[in-house]
């Protein structure tokens, strides 16, 4: 059989997957270049590996044995890729970080001064939500993954490296702006713009709520935080986002931040991989970069004007 490791990595993804369109979505390839490279892995093994019932594709018998073993191979170049980024060690190894949405505001400036450090080291930088970083987890994808709180049911090891206050927004000359100590209860009339289903913010914010009996009108969905932060300008409502996402808007002006009763949320970042991932040489430098330079890359004097009072007097524990 003449197979080559591209075509087995291609059949190994959309196996996983069972879906020609994620697969090529994750393989940053298109949707007939994946098609193509199956047909050729068919033709070469003289079985199919899928059967298309519907809408949804199957693997056949020889699709699951064949996937199987793709998966041990794909582990076995895994090891040999890792031990070859060892002994690189950061004289051009390679680095693979996921972050969530929220953290690539402050996770570019972070990564920037790391590349800066570590010229000849390869940075793959990922952004997704929360579902994705936990799939990229789960793939083995990831060298590394900034994001929120992770869930404890599941094998990571985590430590937390920054504070991150979730705080409300409004536009300039909301009604609601300048006044102090808003009653959570005053906020249930209003519109709020909200994240998507799965995200670590958008659970957050309607976790901490719904403990204290309010609830919230998402009146719209939107998945970027840029997208939010504009919407809020435009007046279509209200949000609660990461202050670290707000330096910009802060120091112009277009947004102000509410000083609502129990916010700032208190949440905290942190820095996840696998339990039991051997990192690479240039991933435990990068991490422990994380570890000991993080709080420098925050603008600590745009964070305390924005907070104010609440700063001064922290609410509880998200």
């Amino acid at each position: 059989m003449n197979i080559t490791l591209r075509q087995l990595k291609v059949f190994e993804r959309v196996a996983r997957r069972l879906s020609f369109t994620r697969a090529a979505e994750e393989l940053y390839l298109t949707q007939p270049a994946v098609s193509m490279q199956i047909k050729q892995f068919e033709e070469n093994i003289g079985l199919p590996l899928f059967e298309r019932l519907g809408k949804k594709i199957y693997l056949t018998r020889a699709g699951e044995e064949l996937y199987q073993l793709s998966r041990t191979i794909s582990e076995q170049l895994d090891a040999a890729e890792l031990l070859i980024e060892e002994l690189k060690g950061t004289d051009g190894g390679r680095l693979v970080v996921a972050v969530a949405s929220t953290v690539h505001y402050f996770g570019i400036r972070l990564l920037a001064e790391f590349c800066r450090r570590y010229p000849k080291v390869k940075v793959s930088f990922k952004v997704t939500n929360r579902k994705g970083l936990l799939q990229q987890l789960e793939d083995n994808e990831a060298d590394v993954v900034l994001m929120g709180q992770p869930p404890e049911d599941q094998d990571l090891q985590y430590e937390a490296f920054l504070e991150n206050p979730l705080v409300l927004i409004a536009p300039a000359g909301h009604p609601l702006a300048g006044k102090r100590g808003i009653p959570l209860s005053e906020l249930q009339d209003e519109n709020f713009i909200m994240r998507e289903q799965g995200s670590g913010t958008r659970s957050a914010a309607e976790r901490y709520f719904g403990e204290r009996g309010v609830h919230l009108t998402a009146s719209m969905e939107m998945n970027t935080n840029g997208a939010i932060k504009q919407g809020v300008e435009e007046g279509l409502g209200l949000a609660i986002v990461s202050i670290h996402t707000l330096e910009r808007e802060l120091e112009s002006g277009r947004v102000v931040v509410l000083d609502v009763e129990h916010f700032p949320i208190r949440r905290q970042w942190f820095i996840v991989h696998r339990s039991g991932k051997r990192l690479s040489a240039v991933a435990r430098e990068f991490a422990d970069f994380v570890r000991s330079e993080a709080r420098s890359f925050v603008r600590t004097e745009v964070i305390e004007v924005a907070l104010g009072k609440a700063s001064a007097a922290p609410g509880p524990e998200a």
